[in-house]
């Protein structure tokens, strides 16, 4: 396709898992991919992989400065064309004790998950409004159930799906829709960065505090390895960002497989307590 021709899309987290899978598998469907990346280091990797036509783009989504500089650039080549897609994909894992949690780890939870997905959003609505282009937002099976030691991820998850909602209604005059997709455990790098960081968050909490929660955190990161082991392929997710781009009636949300539909459907009716006492011994807790 020709490239000024070419449907354009917005990628955020593009440096590895869900988000590169995304840009070049729509790379190699012929959209003029604009993929989000923290370094050129990163970026080149990417394109070494891709088209001519993939554009890596510099952008910190917790970063005012470097997201008008992106939107701008990507204004400047879209032109009038405006934006067929915008997949709101980075994001970060924040894991631990509420009780020892640093207040500037939730802080910075949630400016990555939540509060750069909607400042990303803002700065290219004009674009998606030129093109009647669709938003797909990346959230997760966490978005509806919270399990402990997660808290912070799933708050964040549970906020991205109530500003989807409001979004996609908000939206709906310029023919923009706003789809969720909802994974459960996926095969990206994601899940050993938020273990290193939270055995980096270990080193700077009291040691009477981090015993309380001795027990709990190990069984916690057994189970994590253990659904990382079955976690599904990326390529699912693609295939899910990849309708919701296409399709002539895109879901307003998508969940993966079958089996975590069944299970947190369902799952989400019990009252509170029998929950959680399933969730914890679910992850072996006591």
């Amino acid at each position: 396709m020709n490239c000024l021709a070419s449907p354009a899309v917005v990628v955020t987290g593009s440096s590895t898992g869900i988000g590169a899978g995304c840009a070049l598998e729509l790379d190699g469907r012929g959209f003029r991919v604009f993929a989000g990346v923290r370094s050129e280091a990163d970026g080149q990797r990417l394109q070494a992989r891709a088209s001519e036509a993939l554009t890596p783009l510099a952008i910190d989504v917790t970063d005012a400065q470097s997201i008008e500089h992106a939107a701008r650039f990507v204004a400047d080549a879209v032109g009038q064309a405006g934006l067929a897609g915008l997949v709101n994909n980075a994001g970060i894992v924040v894991a631990g004790p509420l009780e020892i949690l640093p207040i500037d780890q939730l802080r910075r939870q949630l400016e990555v998950n939540v509060i750069g997905q909607i400042a990303v959003t803002q700065a290219l609505l004009p674009l998606l409004r030129a093109a009647r282009g669709r938003i797909v937002n990346v959230s997760s099976v966490n978005g509806s159930l919270a399990p402990p030691y997660l808290g912070p991820y799933a708050a964040s998850k549970f906020a991205l799906e109530a500003l989807s909602d409001a979004l996609r209604t908000e939206l709906r005059t310029w023919g923009i829709t706003v789809s969720l997709i909802e994974p459960g455990a996926v095969d990206t790098p994601i899940w050993e960065k938020a273990f290193a960081a939270a055995d980096q968050l270990a080193q700077h909490v009291p040691p009477e505090a981090l015993k309380l929660y001795e027990a709990d955190l190990a069984a916690m990161r057994a189970t994590t390895r253990r659904l990382a082991l079955g976690a599904m392929p990326v390529q699912k997710i693609v295939r899910a960002v990849l309708h919701a781009l296409t399709a002539k009636r895109p879901r307003t949300r998508y969940y993966i497989n079958l089996q975590t539909q069944l299970l947190f459907g369902p799952f989400k009716l019990l009252p509170d307590r029998l929950r959680d006492w399933f969730i914890r011994r679910s992850i072996g807790l006591r």
